[in-house]
């Protein structure tokens, strides 16, 4: 991509350390500390220490001079093991919960397999992507991030992606989110992150949001958090399905080939069927009437063997490209737009089994970033360096031991030697007289060697510059690529992020703090801030001061929107069919051959469980009552009902939500001639549009399913939502 005047000057080459000056002594935080002396001055600050304000010290009393950054070998250098404060801070972090883990409590599992689909031979040594056609076996953990195991599945948050593949070289964990981004850029501010967005500590509350005081005083402050923030705040947050949702390995790796050249990659996981969301308001709903729907619907699929799947694609580049990038490609809150280096399609991966027992797999599966095969190896990214060292203390914690490879969901598939023995719960230990290495015993009795060969050797790379606690200056730009993720959006998703934020800062009780999120907007999008100062009734405050100046003309990413990636077809979705006695036979059976042609499910709700009789005298069984299945469960809906029973529907309370939430929330409703009084009742019968389809005959059926392959009618928000209203 040619470089804009706007854009960053051009940094040193990937392998070559920024030169940075030693910070001062800290009295006031400045963001332009953080970074190389290249760094402006701008930065927005505010007080950590010094006046009364308690110094932040370790735990061992020893006062801390800078709790932003963590120790490495020049500015874009590896972290070093020798940082006491990180690894204190890490260590105590990774500890707080016995047993339910810290983030990621909430996660749901399932077994499947990988297939290489092209082979990436000339890039990576990696046994498992080698041979077209050959599976391993796979298993995936998806989970929500901030709520404790007991929350609710439809939370606005991020959502775990984490795969274990278990190759021939032994296990690979791609240990990914499904928003390719973060919110930080140096694993030391993890558990700031996550305390600041956990139930606050003096009151245990929220569970599993976002929208408090906590959260939004840290975003407020973390101006790199900014571009997470238009993700974590668009539908991306509330997706309709965990089928429905990519999956990123969020850090930059490097692919390592047999000639020891290294290649630069960002994985991707892309759902065959389709990108797809709920409205908020549907999430809120769906939470009361079901708080296990993904589990359950990732269970139901499985079950009936409609078989989740995902292809994996990678983004391959050189240091020609990471250097000639406006962004550093070690910075976690970045993203490389697919326009430029485009998603190569290398492998498929099916969930085709549920777990025998939850606890025993879904529960105690252990997935560790440093889990990679000899051909597959790390770049400098902080934050990826600092899950490197934490993640393998965390599950010593949370499983007990060292020996959780022992628990059979963790213990590789493929042969293993080595001389690790004893522990808490070992199950199995080496044979023979030796248990160290080198050992003079021989073959027989002396256990396994090292094999150069075959074994995982790092990229040996040049490393220089000063030891010092810092930030690249290349990381420094927060808003640019915040801006391209919202102009990249349809205008009713850019409308849902206004909505998001405005709802979220609402149940923020410091007017200050709302104010100081709105100027990062401004940064951003002036009509974005515009629309949440308005929203929340705010004075609009000046923009905050930005480390580096926005960038605002990058180009626009399709891949980064929903609506234009979304299916072509209602296969694997689910219409809720509202039934009544002396309902339309003719009509229910058209609806039911038409969904089994789509490849879709339905369900039957009615006023009683034990079913209802249909106009030919056939009894259908319901799987949901009224009360119980409201039409927040459904991708699209159907009222097929006689003048009888939908007299009786239209004095039911449940049956006249089930119709306005339906119409509420943009599906498209089927609906038969006498079911219109349900309409009436409900209020909405005037305002029925081109996605409310009657269903007078047989083929009225097949063209309302085919309209359902759209999946909702955006058009309506805008009529239904006050926010969208014109000022009177």
């Amino acid at each position: 991509m040619a470089k804009s005047a706007k854009t960053l000057s051009k940094r040193p080459g990937s392998s070559k350390d920024v030169k940075s000056k030693e910070q001062p002594p800290v009295a006031d935080f400045d963001v332009s500390t953080m970074y190389g002396e290249e760094q402006g001055s701008g930065g927005e600050t505010h007080q950590t220490a010094g006046g009364d304000v308690a110094t932040l010290t370790t735990a061992q009393g020893i006062p801390v001079a800078d709790d932003q950054n963590s120790v490495k070998q020049g500015a874009r250098g590896p972290a070093l093991l020798e940082d006491g404060h990180f690894r204190e801070k890490m260590f105590h972090f990774d500890h707080e919960r016995i047993p339910e883990r810290v983030v990621h409590a909430r996660g749901y599992g399932a077994h499947g397999y990988f297939e290489l689909t092209e082979s990436l031979s000339d890039v990576t040594r990696a046994d498992v992507l080698q041979r077209v056609g050959e599976r391993v076996p796979a298993f995936v953990r998806f989970s929500t991030v901030a709520g404790s195991k007991g929350s609710a599945d439809l939370a606005r948050d991020v959502r775990g992606f984490a795969v274990k593949l278990y190759t021939q070289e032994g296990n690979w964990d791609i240990v990914g989110n499904n928003i390719p981004v973060f919110f930080i850029q140096d694993a030391i501010k993890f558990p700031d992150l996550i305390h600041a967005a956990k139930p606050e500590p003096d009151r245990d509350f929220p569970q599993a949001q976002t929208a408090h005081d906590n959260f939004w005083d840290f975003i407020s402050l973390t101006p790199e958090a900014m571009h997470m923030v238009m993700w974590t705040m668009s539908d991306r947050a509330i997706p309709r399905s965990l089928r429905t949702m990519e999956g990123f390995g969020v850090h930059t790796f490097r692919l390592v080939n047999a000639e020891g050249k290294s290649t630069f990659v960002k994985f991707h996981w892309k759902p065959k069927q389709g990108l797809q969301s709920v409205a908020w308001n549907e999430a809120v709903k769906i939470n009361g009437a079901d708080p296990d729907f993904h589990r359950r619907d990732l269970w139901d699929a499985i079950n009936a063997g409609d078989f989740p799947e995902w292809e994996l694609g990678v983004q391959l580049f050189d240091d020609a490209f990471a250097d000639s990038f406006d962004f550093d490609v070690l910075d976690a809150t970045k993203l490389i737009p697919e326009e430029l280096v485009p998603v190569r399609i290398v492998g498929r991966l099916v969930l085709d089994r549920a777990v025998d027992n939850f606890f025993a797999e879904t529960e105690q599966v252990a997935f560790m970033t440093q889990n990679v095969p000899p051909g597959v190896d790390f770049s400098n990214d902080p934050l990826l360096q600092g899950r490197n060292f934490s993640y393998l203390d965390t599950q010593l914690k949370r499983l007990g031991g060292p020996n959780f490879t022992h628990i059979p969901i963790n213990a590789p598939k493929c042969p293993m030697a080595h001389f690790q023995q004893d522990g808490h719960m070992a199950m199995r230990n080496p044979k023979g007289r030796a248990n160290y290495e080198p050992n003079s015993w021989g073959a027989a009795q002396g256990g396994p060697r090292e094999d150069p060969a075959r074994g995982h050797v790092p990229v040996p790379m040049t490393e220089d510059g000063p030891k010092q606690r810092v930030r690249s200056e290349t990381f420094a730009d927060h808003y640019s690529q915040a801006r391209q993720f919202f102009m990249s959006q349809t205008p009713i998703e850019q409308k849902h992020i206004g909505d998001a934020l405005v709802f979220e800062l609402s149940k923020v009780e410091r007017p200050d703090i709302r104010s100081r999120t709105v100027s990062h907007l401004l940064n951003i999008d002036a009509t974005l801030a515009d629309t949440v100062a308005d929203g929340l009734g705010l004075d609009m405050p000046d923009a905050a001061k930005a480390a580096r100046p926005t960038i605002m003309d990058l180009p626009t990413s399709d891949a980064l929107s929903i609506a234009k990636n979304g299916p072509d077809n209602f296969k694997g979705r689910k219409l809720g069919i509202l039934l009544t006695d002396g309902a339309d036979a003719a009509i229910f059976n058209a609806l039911v051959k038409a969904v089994d042609s789509e490849g879709a499910n339905y369900e039957v709700v009615a006023p009683k469980i034990g079913g209802v009789t249909l106009s030919d005298g056939t009894a259908v069984a319901a799987k949901q009552k009224i009360d119980g299945g409201p039409s927040v469960l459904y991708d699209a809906v159907a009222v097929v009902a006689s003048a009888e029973g939908a007299a009786l529907l239209a004095v039911d309370a449940a049956a006249k939500d089930f119709v306005t939430d339906a119409f509420a929330h943009c599906k498209f409703i089927g609906l038969t001639a006498d079911a219109k009084a349900l309409f009436e009742k409900a209020g909405i019968a005037d305002d029925l549009d081109e996605a409310c389809m009657p269903l007078a005959a047989d083929k009225d059926a097949v063209a309302f399913l085919t309209a359902c392959r759209a999946l909702r009618h955006w058009p309506r928000e805008m009529k239904v939502d006050l926010d969208a209203q014109p000022a009177a």
